[in-house]
């Protein structure tokens, strides 16, 4: 665990570092137009979970917002089960499109691998923590593919 965290903040931070000095002025602007769309949805998705944790999670007074002690399955996470993860997808995603060289897409990938496995690894500690009201959530919710998950959520409306 220590490990990936120490290598997903290496390659997330090389990453931003580097992207001021390697930015390929003549890149595909199509591209670079699609990250900053992206990156709008990751700043999205990042944020908004803050709130709805300390809003709808009954988190201890002075805790982080992450320290829910109830499922939270509604705003954000009626639609994605992990938005912040879904976030730090995106945001690499970003900087491999406007910045357009191949070391940030290395690290872009590495980066997205990690992250991968810390959902998978978020989804067992969310079992383990609250059980079958959570293993329902995971089949109502979809784990990072927002759209499905509006559509989802706008066919079926929330459903316990």
């Amino acid at each position: 665990m220590i490990i990936s965290a120490t290598v997903l903040t290496i390659a997330m931070v090389s990453q931003i570092i580097l992207s001021f000095s390697l930015y390929n002025k003549t890149g595909l602007q199509v591209l670079r137009h699609i990250g900053w769309i992206v990156w709008a949805f990751s700043v999205f998705f990042g944020w908004l979970p803050i709130f709805t944790f300390r809003s709808k999670g009954k988190v201890p007074k002075g805790k982080s917002y992450i320290r829910t002690t109830v499922l939270v399955d509604s705003g954000i996470y009626a639609i994605v089960r992990h938005p912040q993860f879904l976030a730090g997808i995106m945001f690499s995603l970003t900087l491999t499109l406007i910045v357009q060289h191949w070391l940030i897409s290395i690290l872009g990938i590495v980066a997205i691998m990690i992250l991968y496995k810390d959902i998978t690894e978020a989804d067992k500690s969310g079992v383990e923590k609250f059980g079958d009201d959570y293993i329902h959530y995971m089949q109502r919710v979809p784990r990072m593919n927002f759209l499905a998950g509006i559509i989802r959520l706008i066919r079926y409306g929330k459903r316990k």
